[in-house]
């Protein structure tokens, strides 16, 4: 399979092109990061970082060098520079297991919001959207629900533009894995 062809359409900004590089590397760029950090929260930070950085600067990519070689080299000091951060920084680190302890106390019963989807026959993808982790649905409800623009989105979440960009590239596609599998 010649990647080539993606890679070059995507210098020239052709969007179609970054998605499909976004999917076909994603699960090695976030598998390399989950055996290194063991931490999913953190691995996918570093993966959606990662693809920012590349994407950004696509155009110094040399096509001497592997692809997926090129993400992995961005992915580790992407990796390093959010290990600085936390040495740095006054950060409480708690685990998975606790974190899921904490998602699951959230209140989830249905907001006025929620009964007035529910209304409109919107209660199912409501569900599906629950179902992905809660930055990727804060996303989803930024651009979808309240309709802001990426930039907004990106000033509201203190990320930069290419992060938000890539996060809802990356929930759209999980949603759309979590609908074809409920069909």
């Amino acid at each position: 399979m010649e990647i080539n062809p993606y890679i070059e359409k995507a210098k020239k900004g052709d969007q179609v092109a970054f998605t499909y590089l976004l999917d076909y590397y994603w699960n090695e760029v976030y598998g390399f990061m989950l055996k290194r950090t063991e931490n999913e929260t953190d691995a996918e930070d570093i993966a959606i970082e990662t693809f920012s950085k590349a994407f950004d600067k696509i155009s110094t990519y040399n096509p001497e060098f592997q692809f997926n070689t090129w993400l992995i080299a961005i992915a580790k000091n992407v990796h390093i520079d959010l290990l600085r951060k936390k040495k740095t920084s006054l950060f409480v680190e708690i685990t998975d297991e606790e974190d899921q302890q904490a998602y699951n106390v959230a209140d989830t019963s249905p907001s006025a919001e929620d009964e007035l989807i529910i209304e409109q026959n919107l209660s199912q993808l409501l569900q599906f959207i629950k179902e992905l982790k809660p930055h990727y649905q804060e996303v989803i409800q930024l651009r979808y629900f309240q309709e802001m623009s990426y930039q907004e989105i990106a000033e509201q979440l203190n990320e930069p533009l290419s992060n938000v960009k890539i996060k809802l590239l990356r929930a759209k596609k999980l949603l759309a894995e979590i609908i074809q599998s409920k069909q």
